[in-house]
């Protein structure tokens, strides 16, 4: 009796989870793009596009979620890993990735982390996330030094914008590693 019961309390929790997007179904693919995305660094559907920002038009992820580059990476090979990816989580996606509104096809790719995921690149440069950008918008890394180099959004071209960020909210955690 005791596994009927711990498998239908693992059914509802999974029915739940489903029901908010946390559950994939046999083919991997989750409900909801947020739930992956925000936790890891996942892209779901792999999609970068652009937005408008106080920095000019910025590269996003699928959830308007700033994109950015670090100048540590000299080459489309990741090497933010441990506390770094902690930090700024690299942006991955099972499968090609999607050029969305603005974005440009020909300079999407990806690249193959040290843990075997696939890092979205784009004009030959790894994207990340910053842990500090709670919403989407944020632009709270922009021009953070932290593990060792600069951390920049993108321009529609591929190109870092080295504007300065205005100020970051109220709610920017701490210090993301300077």
């Amino acid at each position: 009796m005791g596994n009927r019961a711990g498998a239908a309390a693992a059914a509802i929790v999974c029915l739940l989870a489903a029901a908010l997007g946390g559950c994939s179904d046999d083919s991997g693919s989750s409900g909801s793009a947020s739930a992956s995305a925000s936790a890891t660094g996942t892209a779901a559907s792999g999609t970068v596009a652009t937005a408008s920002s106080p920095l000019g038009t910025i590269l996003v992820d699928g959830e308007g979620r700033t994109l950015y580059l670090w100048e540590a990476d000299t080459s489309p090979k990741s090497t933010c890993d441990g506390d770094c990816a902690k930090s700024w989580p690299p942006v991955t996606a099972t499968g090609k990735p999607v050029a969305g509104k603005g974005a440009k096809a020909s300079l999407l790719g990806t690249t193959t982390r040290d843990d075997g995921r696939e890092e979205i690149t784009y004009n030959g440069h790894p994207l990340y996330r910053y842990a500090g950008d709670t919403s989407a918008g944020d632009v709270n890394g922009q021009g953070s030094n932290g593990f060792g180099a600069a951390w920049y959004v993108l321009d529609p071209a591929g190109n870092k914008i080295t504007k300065a960020a205005p100020s970051p909210s109220s709610s920017s955690p701490g210090d993301g590693g300077y």
